[in-house]
């Protein structure tokens, strides 16, 4: 049913491209050279039926991408703005101004950010509080040693442990504890952001790392009303779009990709499209997609 009705909204939108368009985006160009024109304008006529419903299919395409950039662009603008942060995770980053205390609240909230949303928000929340609502003090300061303790096997979060969030704070440690910010660390891996952010954390690059790249989206990304930026080290363009249910679905029915899966593989496809749409920073288009698909579930 959704598939139907973003397509009547983009049909009824469309609004009337002039002939001359239409030609000069499949490279027939009837004003430059007529002479040039004589032999593919007889061809088509000889072969009417075919190239007609060729020639059409082409239009229909320009048309329907040209309708597609002018969509995503315009969802990009509704929800890229400050008003987009008090329902999403990010919103715990936000609580703070250092470039540390944002680092840890953000990497911390994203590893929590999977399963229902409100249930996400009370989860962050509840960390927040754990960690005085101070992360680098937290983090320093040791306490997480007994909150959550190597041997502790309950659930913390769904199926995350205590253990296995332990992790996560020993890494963190591991930096701070150097004086250093998790920017500094991760320079002295190899690779693309999402790259070195996996080397640290000793997780897959090979698989869509959808919560991973949410946090670099967090960090790298200047000029932003959601996004902090902090990390002026690494380029927005080198980023990956984070690969979830909505933005999967919605790049699928806008034909950002021909397959609906989550993998690497997609999530680069769709990031490689949306490069073309906003250049130098596809993860503009994560709060197109993102943005539309959370809003329009039905």
């Amino acid at each position: 049913m959704h598939e139907f009705s973003l397509m009547f909204y983009m049909l009824h939108n469309i609004k009337p491209v002039y002939l001359h368009c239409v030609f000069h985006g499949i490279r027939f160009k009837v004003n430059e050279d007529w002479e040039s024109g004589k032999i593919p304008f007889f061809y088509a006529s000889y072969f009417a039926g075919k190239t007609t419903v060729h020639f059409l299919k082409r239009i229909n395409r320009i048309i329907m991408e040209t309708e597609t950039i002018k969509l995503l662009k315009e969802w990009a603008a509704t929800y890229h703005c400050a008003s987009f942060i008090p329902d999403d995770p990010v919103q715990f980053p936000h609580r703070y101004t250092e470039q540390c205390d944002i680092e840890i609240s953000g990497l911390l909230t994203a590893v929590l950010s999977f399963g229902n949303r409100k249930m996400i928000l009370r989860k962050a929340d509840e960390l927040d509080a754990i960690m005085g609502h101070s992360p680098l003090q937290y983090i320093l300061s040791e306490k997480w040693r007994d909150d959550f303790r190597a041997d502790d096997k309950s659930s913390f979060y769904r199926m995350v442990s205590h253990s296995d969030f332990r992790f996560y704070l020993e890494k963190l440690y591991s930096v701070y504890s150097e004086g250093k910010t998790l920017e500094d660390k991760l320079l002295e891996y190899s690779g693309t952001p999402m790259q070195k952010l996996c080397a640290f954390l000793e997780v897959s690059d090979r698989s869509p790392q959808k919560k991973l790249n949410m946090f670099l989206r967090w960090m790298v990304r200047q000029d932003s009303p959601v996004d902090f930026g902090v990390w002026k080290r690494m380029s927005a363009s080198d980023l990956i779009i984070p690969l979830d249910t909505h933005v999967c679905r919605v790049a699928h029915l806008l034909g950002l990709t021909d397959k609906p899966v989550f993998s690497l593989t997609n999530a680069k496809r769709i990031t490689n499209a949306l490069a073309e749409i906003f250049p130098g920073d596809p993860c503009m288009g994560d709060f197109s997609l993102f943005g539309y698909g959370v809003n329009n579930k039905d």
